[in-house]
């Protein structure tokens, strides 16, 4: 594990030591805790908004829209037909309605 130096501002150094002396735990774990959390959510906000700009470049391509709307039906249908066999499967009349 390597070394770093990092200078705090007095309030983010008393914060720390506050925190340390809290949860009994050293201001390196802690540190290198905080670290590790802000890296994860910096690469997950890095995620989303790449999937955010594949979203916008799909809706905005007719093709891809259509091509979405047929997979998503036709994956509908096979889940719904899937429901329907587990049900007689299970020796329950799929066409009666469970609320009745």
């Amino acid at each position: 594990m390597s070394n770093i130096s990092v200078r705090l501002p007095a309030a983010i150094e008393r914060g720390l030591e506050e925190e340390a002396r809290r949860t009994e735990r050293n201001r390196s774990d802690l540190v290198r805790e905080a670290v590790g959390e802000y890296l994860t959510r910096k690469e997950r906000e890095r995620l989303i908004n790449e999937m955010k700009a594949a979203a916008r470049a799909l809706y905005s391509n007719p093709e891809a829209i259509r091509e979405g709307v047929e997979i998503a039906e036709e994956g509908l249908e096979d889940w719904l037909e899937s429901i329907e066999r587990e049900e007689r499967a299970a020796g329950i009349d799929a066409a009666k309605r469970w609320w009745d």
